[in-house]
């Protein structure tokens, strides 16, 4: 069985979420929890001050803050987003993450 394979949540079985990926020093970690032709959701985990570059997706994404807070950047325009929140990541939009506390999020990427 593949890596990617095993990293994949169980079906039919209840999981607390923010347990399913910790945090590591000065890292940003990721779990792909479910994956298919129509899309992906992955949970990340940032360290403070730790942050994804400015890049593009083909495909909207919604980014649910479930721990901490994060800068989160959409063509050049910045937001906040705390646990509880979510923003949507338009397609063929640059866009940046930096986490200002420890921050976990819910990507879920649909491919549509």
């Amino acid at each position: 069985m593949s890596d990617e394979k095993q990293n994949l949540v169980k079906p039919a079985e209840v999981k607390y979420l923010l347990d399913l990926l910790q945090y590591q020093d000065s890292s940003i970690v990721s779990r792909v929890l479910l994956k298919n032709k129509g899309g992906t959701v992955t949970l990340f985990a940032f360290d403070v001050g730790e942050g994804l570059s400015e890049h593009t997706a083909p495909f909207d994404a919604l980014v649910v803050v479930i721990d901490g807070e994060a800068e989160i950047q959409i063509a050049g325009k910045n937001f906040t987003a705390r646990v509880g929140e979510t923003i949507t990541l338009p397609a063929n939009q640059p866009h940046a993450v930096k986490a200002v506390t420890k921050f976990k999020m819910l990507l879920v990427m649909i491919r549509a």
